[in-house]
């Protein structure tokens, strides 16, 4: 193609157009700095924006990742406190954040609305270009001491910090542990070695002045790459670059990169230790091996060790996940297992978790002997080519329903375009996918892979991470005496430099800032509807068949939406197993190991998974569906018809050997899953006794879900016990497949008569027993539970019950979350308490309003936040402004868009529930028309003190002392 439009102060370089997205990609080069531009010209109206810097710590102090939070406290042309959070609430923006990886710092965001875009632009700009780094700030992200009472010198000294507590709370999980021991041991000299986020023992090493610096030589245009996807023109772009930011700056002569990484002659044996409260340490051990691979951008290098990885650990059809799933070496394959391709070098990893550390070397030769026989024997090719044609349909699936189609777009290259590769080319992998069809039909393809990549390098590690039940004590400890020392090294003058920098910052926090400096939208930007997609309704043998016609890119999406039937206590506790079962097991004549495979062959994945809300004016009344989801790539249509109606029909529940496996791998998954969703399971077992959609939710997903897989992987050690479980799940299955049943279709609009048509062929009996629906008893009760694990913060939650959704107190009540959150909660419990984030929301589903905190340093002192900022809303005269800040981020959070399928979807199942897109369209008017004084009405009627639900997850020690207040349960 021929060059496109850039502005003078750019260069172009080429454009290339990647049919299979629909997209041309063009590449720009700002000539004064040399600063990269990658452009996205897709027709979509919700536009994207990153830029992202070369950040290579040579320590584990946490650098780039505090910069990355004080860079957004505060810039030249907005030197307001909190510009970040700030535009959060004065935006229709449908992502904002910021990221830290190992290697580069990026901060994107994403809007529909071109006026919002251009703002947000000019903020983002500035605040990574000439941001102020106030000290004050420093001190609030980053780390600070603090005399636990403020103005005595002689009380103890404490450390705070927003990210010292975030990574408090990231290093109390142990998978995270894990991963920063490997990569530390893979890495021994590069920057992965260190850990990018910083390390709670050595973020309080980084000095104000060692920020400034990495400040000065990193965040420099000469170190920076600029993405964008959308519909406004690259021109139009790179003309606000110029203006705001690089017109002032010179070329800086600094080439910031990775080296790559010195080899190992020989293997690394290391056995390493993570803090784990439990004095029960049997079974938690981890082992893991990993090899350092070749370079990340070389594409087809990258296709072929993501193929490899593929082929050995997909599914349990791979022969080394088959060899770590069935081994009683330990419980579960490893979190860690696959390739990982962000780094400049690429390393592949396997392992174990549920181990013992005596286990180590028996795990090494099962893994070695398991590559050594792949070797030898080959891979059958029916295998090869089924991963080949899951990288073709990961290549034209349209996504969006988590990030921004587009951010999605830009992450999936931006390692390339860090580590000065080809990014354009990893969005284009059909040439190469091409060339790998041609190359897999050597029967050597994949050996010589093994030898060559695995077999032969002896660059790899073997760790064994083994619990230690007083490490944290230690740890503990030590943070103490470290105080402590420097408590005794005091001067008088710099005692009173603490006692003041504390009143400064407190002073600094409670600062009125002038917000009007900052650009914004209005509710006049709002636009007057959301758009919803809507069904076209058939039938098929007295079932209904809902169609979407949606531009999917070549993909079909297709469920089976199945009526709960009436189900024991027991039979809804196993829903999460019966639903992991169904797409896990065998099926008809295949094996579970054949019928993964075939799903790999034929299908995208296939899923099922039960959801279950209240009515729309009563959240006592519920309804309840089982779904069974897959999609495929069009030519697998019929495939993947019959896969639905098979797996249904025919799931294999006899394979108790292969249930047993799948109850101890979610058994670990759980587990370890506490702390990264520390403030989602604080949250449903608050709410757990209001609703009866609440409870289910938090004994089959939540805190109690997690209690009773521990005591089902005891249960099922007995033969008799699987028996047991085995024909609870027959039971269920058998319920399933003849209660009532519909169907979703959702695929490009001229592609519904074959669709259906095969549909019918398939589905032509209805079924004809009579079952009675899933009824569950009416709730309302309230708790007060600290739930123990290891932890190094809390996760602190506190419900009420409220109304369902079409209660005309609904909206406020909606809109009363993010006014909480934007005046109250974000200064009191992340910037003064440091915990890494904390909000406030309505639930109308479960009719619950909720509070929350997570990796919070406190505990009763947030609980009591929660109280304080009822009060400061009754009592304060409040800025209408305000409220219509909460109401563009309830607004935009409604109207953020999905991929086309997604957005389908969300339709669809909201209308099985009653909310049709004319109810949703009437709620949203409802939250624009929200006042005030609705919102001081509805928390004086609903946010009672006696009426409050309290949950927690946190540390022995934090509960064993507010234990005469709250029962304590220990995970």
């Amino acid at each position: 193609m021929s060059s496109t439009p850039c502005h003078a102060s750019f260069e172009f370089i080429r454009v290339e157009t990647i049919e299979s997205l629909n997209i041309d990609v063009a590449e720009y080069r700002h000539k004064e700095t040399g600063a990269m531009h990658y452009h996205i010209a897709a027709d979509q109206d919700e536009n994207v924006f990153l830029v992202a810097f070369r950040t290579v710590p040579m320590d584990s102090t946490g650098v780039a990742h505090i910069l990355e939070h004080t860079a957004l406290c505060g810039s030249e042309r907005y030197p307001v406190r909190d510009p970040f959070f700030m535009m959060t609430r004065r935006s229709l923006n449908t992502f904002m954040n910021a990221f830290t990886s190992s290697d580069w710092t990026a901060y994107p965001f994403a809007s529909q609305n071109s006026k919002d875009f251009f703002n947000l632009l000019d903020v983002y700009l500035d605040a990574t270009f000439f941001s102020r780094l106030d000290p004050l700030d420093f001190a609030q992200e980053g780390h600070r001491v603090e005399f636990e009472e403020a103005n005595n010198p002689n009380s103890s000294l404490v450390y705070k910090g927003v990210v010292l507590n975030e990574m408090k709370g990231a290093m109390s999980s142990p998978v995270s542990t894990l991963w920063q021991t490997v990569t530390k041991h893979l890495f021994p000299t590069v920057t992965y070695h260190f850990n990018s986020g910083g390390d709670p023992d050595a973020i309080t090493d980084l000095s104000y002045d060692d920020l400034l610096a990495f400040y000065r030589s990193h965040y420099h245009p000469s170190n920076a790459v600029f993405m964008t996807f959308g519909n406004i023109p690259a021109d139009t772009l790179q003309e606000r670059f110029e203006a705001q930011a690089l017109s002032r700056f010179e070329k800086l002569d600094v080439h910031i990169e990775v080296p790559d990484e010195k080899r190992y002659f020989a293997p690394v044996r290391v056995e390493e230790a993570y803090a784990l409260t439990e004095e029960d340490t049997t079974g938690k051990t981890h082992h893991v091996m990993a090899w350092l691979l070749g370079h990340s951008i070389d594409l087809k290098e990258q296709l072929k060790a993501h193929l490899l990885s593929r082929v050995l650990l997909d599914n349990s059809a791979s022969p080394l996940r088959f060899a770590l799933e069935s081994s009683d070496l330990g419980a579960a394959p490893s979190p860690l297992c696959g390739l990982e391709d962000s780094n400049r070098q690429m390393s592949f990893m396997c392992g174990l978790e549920g181990s013992e550390p005596d286990k180590a070397m028996a795990f090494e030769n099962l893994v070695l002997d398991t590559l050594q026989r792949v070797a030898e024997e080959g891979i059958p090719q029916d295998m090869i080519d089924a991963q080949l044609h899951q990288l073709e349909l990961g290549q034209r699936e349209i996504s969006g329903d988590g990030y921004p189609y587009g951010l999605s777009l830009i992450m999936a290259s931006i390692s390339s375009a860090i580590h000065r590769g080809d990014p354009i080319a990893l969005l284009n992998l059909d040439p190469v996918l091409e060339e790998l069809r041609q190359e897999v039909k050597d029967p050597d393809f994949i050996p010589s892979m093994i030898k060559a990549l695995l077999l032969e390098n002896s660059h790899y590690v073997r760790l064994t991470l083994r619990p230690d039940s007083d490490m944290e004590k230690r740890k503990e400890l030590d943070e103490k005496a470290r105080l402590e020392a420097i408590h005794q090294s005091l001067s008088e003058a710099e005692q009173q430099a603490i006692i003041e920098q504390t009143a400064a910052l407190e002073a600094r926090q409670l600062q009125e800032d002038d917000e009007s400096i900052l650009p914004k939208v209005t509710l006049q930007d709002v636009p007057a509807t959301m758009h919803i997609p809507e069904s076209e309704i058939s039938q098929i043998a007295a079932q209904t068949v809902d169609w979407f016609g949606q531009g999917t890119n070549g993909l079909l999406y297709q469920q089976v939406v199945i009526d709960l039937p009436e189900l024991t206590e027991d039979e809804q506790r196993l829903m999460p197993l019966f639903s992991h079962c169904m797409t896990e097991l065998g099926c008809g004549e295949r094996s579970y190991q054949e019928n993964q495979q075939y799903h790999v062959q034929v299908s995208g994945g296939i899923h099922a998974y039960t959801t279950v809300r209240g009515a729309t004016d009563d959240e006592q009344n519920v309804a309840g569906y089982f779904v069974i989801s897959g999609k495929a790539l069009l030519r697998n249509e019929s495939a993947l018809t019959d896969l639905l109606y098979e797996t249904l029909n025919d799931a294999r529940f006899d394979e108790v050997k292969r249930i047993r496996e799948i109850i101890s791998q979610s058994r670990s998954r759980k587990e370890q899953s506490i702390t990264g969703q520390g403030h989602s399971l604080a949250i449903m077992a608050a709410a757990a006794g209001l609703s009866p959609s609440g409870k289910l939710a938090h004994m089959t997903r939540g805190l109690e879900s997690i209690k009773f897989i521990k005591e089902l992987d005891k249960q099922v050690s007995s033969d008799e016990g699987l028996s047991k479980v085995s024909d609870i799940l027959k039971g269920i299955h058998n319920k399933l497949k003849q209660a009532p049943r519909r169907f979703l279709l959702i695929a490009e609009p001229e592609q519904k008569q074959a669709l259906l048509e095969a549909l019918q062929q398939r589905w032509v009996d209805a079924p004809s027993a009579s079952i009675s629906p899933m009824s569950l008893a009416p709730t309302r009760e309230s708790v007060r539970q600290l739930w123990t694990t290891s932890t190094q913060v809390s996760f602190c939650a506190k419900a009420y019950p409220t109304v369902p959704v079409d209660h005309e107190d609904a909206a406020a009540l909606t809109v009363l979350g993010d006014f909480l959150r934007n005046g109250y909660l974000h200064r009191a419990i992340r910037e003064k308490g440091g915990a890494y984030g904390s909000g406030a929301g309505q639930d109308s589903g479960e009719a619950v309003f909720r509070f929350f905190s997570y990796r919070d340093p406190r505990l009763g002192e947030t609980l009591e936040d929660f109280d304080r900022s009822i009060d400061w809303l009754l009592e304060t005269e409040h800025d209408p402004a305000k409220l219509e800040e909460a109401i563009l981020g309830v607004v935009s959070s409604i109207d953020k868009p999905g991929s086309p399928a997604g957005e389908a979807k969300g339709a669809y199942h909201s209308a099985l529930f009653g909310r049709t897109a004319e109810q949703r369209q009437q709620f949203r008017q409802r939250i624009l028309a929200v006042t005030l004084d609705d919102l001081k009405t509805v928390a004086k009627h609903y946010l009672l003190p006696e009426n409050a639900s309290i949950a927690a997850v946190t540390s022995v020690e934090k509960a064993q002392a507010l234990k005469d207040q709250f029962e304590v349960i220990s995970l």
